[in-house]
């Protein structure tokens, strides 16, 4: 695991220090004297002018060790690109430069140094210096690095960290066909489910044989520096779909995850409970001393305050509460290191405030991907709040685990039909607002509605149940189907113009979360039966049949034509989840006024921007041959 030191704010805003801890695939790194034996625990870049004026993350500077008697400096002869490479991976970058090293030969030769190591010497592939050969000086070495000077390196920011340095954002020169890499179902940027693209469509990696050489080439390719940990066992949760490799070997030096030796997956070889994910070494930013909890129970929910102000001029105030909601508290829980959002508050009067009683932000609105709230759109000057008072302020509950939905989309696409249903038996329906508008004013209970009737299979991947938002003491009774309501939208249902526009649509609540069915090892917990738990276990899905009412899309008034079928899970983001882009499920679909063909149906983000364009431009079909 990484950590960074924590400093009085002067000094943490002048250098970045990362710590290795001892893990069961890294050996211990411990800084201590066992037979006069030192080895590297800290290691940090040091700027050699500006002090507390540098932005951070900072990227260049003197490299120093922490040694039982305080930091010091390492002598630059036989220092190679190797051991630069290692020391920018451990703190977070993917590269390294030259530096001016003549400038800061000239800047060593009017300050003191002390040098505590020397004689360095890394492959390049190394996840931290104290893997590398190298030599500590002797208490009694009176003369160290004769003629030298203490190693400066300078290091390349990701894209992810590039706007906070104010570097130039260098081009991506991805050649063309190349497969991407990306994470998938982390809380923090640099860790996640890896998966990679192949032939248009992306699917996970097999753990087998995965290791931490593997795992740096992934970090390293996302911009981020060499891997923390490599991890198996599907620990950031399962993917859905194609499995595309297995048994990875990598050097650690390739460019890319498909530059190492791999071999094709097959059914028999791999499930998804192997899927392998990565943690990565991320550069200190210092985002998270600029908020903090109080009044929780734990350290993992409270009241949001935040740290406003130039130098001299430093306060702590409140977030007010207004549209705070579920993305608005991811991105606070990332901030503060606490993992994934349970619940983003509204209201906190039950959490004592303290003496901070001052809102200095509001207006909060983020997509969920910031790493801190400063990146969302806010209001810092002219603060409005319609409700106000500290009750009415912002608040969060943080977990180290989320849920994520999937809806198993070939399921869609087999059991899609047309129904003439007639209006007599659509009462019920209509009571829960389940047909289009125009059911209104139709003669009832003569005639009939047309419905696109399909099956809806909802898995759990994640690593927390799915639970809803509002507890038994607030779900609504209807009479009508004899049933409770835990959630007033649980999916959107849409039939939408290869244009986006929509032309019909459906929606359901979620009267009944509960495990319908679960993988082999898992027990299910949730069952509507009698008043029961609702819920979806990790590890099973819930299943809404064709059959049953609401469960449909009201196309009467759809003129004949291609459109797109879009099914989307827990759309208000009413409940946590570690991944919403996920979420949404799409299908091409031709409807000729008798029939309707429904083909093509994947996940909103399981194909290539290519593919993705593809699907959008579908002329339709000539005949009812799908090709």
């Amino acid at each position: 695991m990484t950590s960074h030191c924590r400093l009085p704010m002067s000094s943490a805003e002048s250098w970045v220090s990362q710590r290795l801890r001892a893990g069961p695939t890294v050996p211990n790194m411990a800084l201590e004297q066992v037979e006069h034996h030192l080895q590297v625990e800290e290691v940090r870049l040091r700027p050699a002018v500006g002090w507390g004026r540098r932005p951070l993350p900072v990227t260049e500077g003197l490299v120093e060790i922490k040694l039982p008697d305080g930091w010091s400096q390492v002598c630059d002869k036989g220092w190679s690109a190797h051991n630069s490479h290692v020391v920018c991976g451990m703190l977070g970058f993917p590269g390294e430069k030259r530096v001016n090293t003549a400038f800061y030969r000239l800047l060593a030769q009017r300050q003191q140094h002390f040098f505590g190591l020397h004689g360095v010497a890394c492959v390049g592939t190394e996840a931290h210096l104290s893997l590398c050969s190298l030599e500590f000086y002797r208490a009694n070495d009176t003369t160290r690095c004769p003629g030298g000077a203490p190693v400066v390196v300078s290091c390349v920011p990701g894209p992810l960290y590039t706007a906070s340095t104010g570097q130039k954002k260098q081009p991506q020169s991805k050649l063309q066909g190349e497969a991407h890499v990306r994470l998938k179902g982390g809380a923090h940027p640099g860790e996640g489910r890896v998966e990679v693209l192949k032939a248009g469509t992306w699917g996970t990696v097999c753990d087998r044989k995965w290791d931490l050489l593997a795992a740096s080439v992934v970090c390293r390719e996302l911009g981020f520096g060499t891997a923390r940990e490599a991890l198996t066992g599907a620990r950031m949760g399962q993917g859905m779909g194609a499995i595309h490799l297995s048994e990875v070997r990598c050097s650690g030096q390739e460019p890319s995850l498909w530059k190492c030796p791999y071999k094709n997956i097959t059914a028999e070889d791999c499930s998804h409970n192997q899927d392998a994910g990565v943690r990565c070494n991320l550069p200190y930013t210092g985002v998270e001393t600029k908020i903090r909890l109080s009044g929780g129970r734990s350290r993992y929910e409270g009241r949001v305050e935040v740290r406003t102000g130039g130098p001299g001029h430093l306060r702590w105030g409140l977030i007010c509460g207004d549209d705070w909601g579920t993305l608005e508290a991811m991105v606070a829980c990332r901030q503060l290191g606490l993992g994934y959002a349970n619940h983003g508050l509204q209201e906190t009067w039950y959490w004592d405030s303290g003496n901070i009683t001052e809102v200095v932000m509001s207006g909060v609105r983020c997509t969920g991907t910031e790493l801190s709230l400063d990146q969302c759109t806010h209001h810092s000057s002219h603060i409005t709040c319609k409700r106000t008072g500290t009750r009415f302020t912002a608040g969060v509950i943080c977990s180290e685990t989320a849920s994520d939905l999937l809806l198993h989309s070939a399921l869609v696409q087999e059991t899609a039909y047309i129904e003439d249903r007639p209006l007599h038996m659509l009462y019920c329906a209509a009571e829960e607002n389940c047909l289009a508008s125009s059911a209104r004013s139709a003669n009832w209970p003569y005639g009939h509605r047309r419905l696109l009737r399909f099956s809806s299979q909802i898995h759990n991947l994640g690593r927390a149940d799915f639970r809803p938002k509002a507890g038994r003491h607030s779900w609504v009774w209807h009479e009508c189907h004899g049933h409770y309501h835990s959630m007033d939208i649980f999916t959107h249902y849409d039939i939408l113009t290869p244009n986006g526009t929509k032309v019909a649509e459906g929606h359901k609540a979620s009267f009944c979360l509960e495990d319908t069915e679960c993988q082999e090892d898992v027990s299910k917990r949730y069952e509507c039966a009698n008043f029961g738990e609702q819920g979806i276990t990790v590890g099973c899905w819930d299943l809404y049949r064709h059959d049953i009412d609401c469960q449909w899309i009201d196309i009467t008034d759809v003129k004949p034509g291609n459109y797109i079928l879009q099914v989307v899970i827990n759309p208000n983001f009413e409940v946590a989840e570690s991944d919403f882009t996920n979420n949404a499920m799409k299908c091409n679909c031709k409807y000729d006024g008798h029939r309707i063909w429904v083909h093509n149906c994947h996940i909103g983000d399981a194909f290539s921007e290519e593919a993705n364009r593809r699907f959008e431009r579908y002329p339709g079909q000539t005949s009812n041959q799908i090709v």
